[in-house]
């Protein structure tokens, strides 16, 4: 089952439509709009550092409590 209710093979087909209208360097370039519109936004939001997997700050010790602990 793939997006929406579309199968994959009507995936494919769409993309290679899209494809055959646009062209490779069409959609490349817009890649690259979409990449630096983002890049934008995270600048003048004051966030302008890659996303990394790591929180930053401290780490919270949590731990577990029963009910016969309280």
């Amino acid at each position: 089952m793939g997006l929406g209710g579309f199968s994959t093979g009507k995936l494919l087909i769409i993309l290679l439509i899209v494809v055959m209208l646009f062209g490779t360097r069409r959609l490349k370039g817009l890649g690259a709009d979409i990449g630096d519109t983002i890049r934008g936004f995270r600048k003048s939001m004051g966030d302008d550092k890659p996303i990394t997997g790591k929180p930053e700050g401290q780490p919270i010790d949590v731990q577990a409590r029963t009910f016969e602990d309280s």
